[in-house]
């Protein structure tokens, strides 16, 4: 289960001349990140915010009547996956056989999703190890062929293994990931699946991120879409009798952008048996200043919300250097901070000896990144900043900062430190 760990001068950002501390008491040394307690660059997660996140989200799925698997591979943290699950999400969503047993052994998983293909000897062994080591242990997989089918097949051969995984047909999008791209591909690897002496199908999954992009009407039209060719793959398997004999078929799908679009997948009706719909949104936890947040507003719109999710997750930067008219560089980059999507966005600011952050100038933004700087550009008619300022760069995409840091600090509203979560990537 997940425990405390102590952070030492081995961990980026914490204090070469400190002594060691446990996570549990850092609130204690009185840390504050605008006292410049700690080294820059510095990767904080918004504990207000964070718990805001936890609270909305596990509200929303419970008022459309589905269930919440987080997707874990966003943070990779056992501190985050804990309170995911303290908050009432029904199970957590991995990407792989790793990141499952992270959860298992690090957070006391006890019902997973991996969102992905199990396809080789090692991920099948490591998967019946922990199945058969944690006997409430549940975990279902996807299965999007024939050829995969036959894999799992010949591997439960060869280890002679009793073993029946629990799996999920999985319905892709013409172009972009996994999944079946039609009706006949999905009932043929369901039909091979109910005859399998090696997987049961127990429900159907999609993601529905690869059809959109970020415009409400060309995604809520290629979403429904979706949602109605696996729908047609729902009922087919149904009135076949293909799902294993269980009580519920488990239906699942949604990313952290329009998961709002995919709910009538999750509560279908006329079917033989009850269905278990699970919303597996990730990064909706932490949030961020860029691409999700642009999603947002479309969900907010849609869903008539005045206001839902918060920016929980920062990296703190110092300015080092400003050689130049309209240009400052700035101590965090590529090695500490999201650049797949968006650059970061310069979110606040404090002065050299300040102890208030202020709302950044809107003249200001990050154009560059380099192994170990930001490239902040400055318009001459905004402020400028000056060598020891503070600035605290916005994320688009959290999922890319996470892993670049094996620990963040929890701060409060006024930036004093008052814990941590670690990362398991």
């Amino acid at each position: 289960m997940t425990g405390d760990f102590t952070l030492d001068r081995n961990y980026k950002s914490y204090p070469q001349t400190a002594t060691p501390c446990r996570a549990a008491d850092l609130a204690a040394r009185g840390w504050n990140v605008l006292a410049d307690d700690l080294a820059y660059p510095l990767a904080v997660l918004r504990r207000p915010a964070l718990q805001h996140n936890l609270a909305w989200m596990q509200d929303y799925a419970a008022r459309k009547g589905v269930a919440l698997a987080p997707h874990g591979k966003t943070t990779m943290s056992p501190e985050l996956f804990r309170m995911q699950l303290d908050a009432g999400a029904w199970g957590l969503t991995f990407a792989t056989v790793h990141q499952l047993a992270v959860g298992v052994q690090e957070a006391g998983v006890r019902r997973a999703i991996i969102a992905n293909q199990v396809v080789c000897d090692a991920d099948l062994d490591g998967l019946h190890a922990l199945l058969q080591k944690h006997a409430h242990l549940r975990v279902w997989f996807l299965v999007d062929s024939l050829a995969q089918l036959r894999l799992i097949e010949d591997w439960a051969a060869r280890r002679q293994a009793a073993r029946r995984f629990d799996v999920l047909l999985e319905m892709g999008v013409h172009g972009f990931r996994t999944g079946c791209r039609t009706l006949e591909e999905a009932l043929a690897v369901a039909q091979a699946i109910a005859r399998s002496p090696a997987a049961r199908l127990c429900g159907v999954e999609c993601y529905e991120g690869g059809a959109a992009r970020c415009d409400n009407v060309y995604d809520t039209r290629e979403v429904t879409a979706l949602v109605r060719r696996v729908h047609d793959a729902v009922r087919q398997c149904d009135a076949q009798g293909l799902f294993a004999d269980e009580d519920t078929i488990l239906l699942t799908a949604g990313g952290s952008a329009v998961f709002d679009l995919v709910l009538p997948l999750l509560r279908p009706q006329g079917l033989s048996r009850p269905v278990q719909g699970v919303l597996r949104s990730g990064c909706y936890l932490t949030h961020d200043h860029g691409n999700y947040q642009r999603y947002l507003r479309l969900v907010e719109q849609r869903e008539g919300l005045d206001a839902s999710l918060r920016p929980a997750l920062e990296v703190w930067t110092m300015v080092q250097s400003v050689p130049e008219p309209g240009l400052a560089l700035l101590t965090g980059g590529r090695r500490d901070l999201s650049h797949d999507i968006d650059m970061p966005t310069p979110a606040r600011w404090a002065p050299r000896g300040e102890r208030t952050a202020r709302q950044a100038p809107a003249g200001w933004s990050v154009k560059a990144l380099s192994d170990q700087h930001a490239h902040l550009r400055f318009h001459p008619a905004s402020p400028a900043p000056a060598v020891g300022d503070r600035v605290a760069l916005g994320i688009s995409h959290p999922c890319t900062t996470f892993d670049k840091w094996r620990w963040l600090a929890l701060v409060e509203d006024d930036e004093a430190v008052t814990g941590a979560v670690r990362t398991c990537f």
